[in-house]
């Protein structure tokens, strides 16, 4: 049997530095797609894939993100008072979806690294890893896809998508071949080797590792037995390919759509094709848009 995945780990300690000033004084995380907080997409994606117990590895200047998922008893008794009933429901529902631990990185010493602080929490169980700047539209939330290819081979997997040659030097690339699965043989690849940020013409292929992981315990021991890249920082992906020695890693190409809300022009994306799918906000801000001057 395999073991279900029952956590998912937050890495969230970053300086947000691309989004400065508006990042100067708040979490990058908390910065509103429409109405509701990037991290919080990532939150509700995992709850939606049956995962309720969220750790979340923080760092200086990130009490904002506590407080969003904590019970707000002045605003709810102000809401209860004013009789705003569905604004009360939807404060209500943020700190009853989830049962949430907080773990510091005390220093920006890589994804890794974050990871790794969350072991203690984990203990040995699967879990998986969600970087709340990949925000994904999808169907079948993209955790639970993972989750679901995770139960039937019992082995870490990777999200990946398909990115223009050109930009896969922006990413993690993985080596891999395709493995038949549930009639496809163009989703799920059992992976070969993984490269960080590759150069263009020298990346194995051009399916990039986005910010979706199901994870084994054994990894947090990959952690620790690898050394310190460029500017001492741990990286995931040489965590992975140590971790290749002794087991498998399989890869899927997830279906959906992914943001990158850690990047300007992809937040602006973001922001503008969510505010279309509102019922109560896509039809006026559609014909806004019509009458722009282009």
């Amino acid at each position: 049997m395999t073991a279900k995945v029952r956590k998912a780990v937050f890495p969230a300690a970053g300086l947000g530095t691309r989004f400065l000033p508006a990042t100067k004084a708040q979490p990058k995380e908390m910065l509103p797609i429409v109405d509701k907080p990037i991290i919080q997409y990532g939150v509700e994606e995992a709850v939606h894939s049956g995962i309720q117990n969220i750790i979340i590895v923080t760092g200086r200047g990130k009490t904002a993100i506590e407080d969003h998922f904590d019970v707000s008893f002045e605003l709810e008794n102000l809401l209860e008072m004013r009789g705003k009933k569905e604004l009360l429901a939807i404060v209500r529902g943020i700190s009853d979806m989830i049962d949430v631990s907080y773990v510091r990185q005390k220093e920006a010493l890589g994804l890794g690294h974050a990871v790794l602080r969350a072991s203690a929490l984990v203990g040995q169980e699967p879990f998986a890893v969600v970087l709340a700047d990949d925000v994904i539209e999808a169907e079948t939330p993209c955790l639970r896809q993972l989750l679901d290819v995770y139960s039937f081979f019992g082995a870490p997997v990777l999200a990946v998508m398909e990115v223009p040659r050109e930009s896969i030097s922006s990413y993690g690339a993985i080596d891999a071949e395709p493995v038949a699965h549930n009639g496809s043989h163009d989703r799920v690849y059992r992976i070969r080797n993984l490269v960080e940020k590759p150069k263009a013409s020298e990346a194995p292929s051009n399916l990039a590792i986005i910010g979706r992981y199901v994870l084994t315990h054994d990894i947090f021991e990959s952690l620790q037995a690898i050394d310190p890249g460029s500017g001492g920082e741990i990286q995931l992906t040489d965590a992975l390919r140590h971790l290749l020695r002794t087991r498998p890693i399989y890869a899927y190409r997830f279906e959906g759509t992914r943001y990158d809300a850690g990047d300007k022009l992809g937040f602006l994306k973001a922001t503008v094709e969510f505010a279309l799918r509102r019922r109560d906000l896509g039809g006026p801000f559609r014909e806004y848009l019509k009458g722009l001057t282009l």
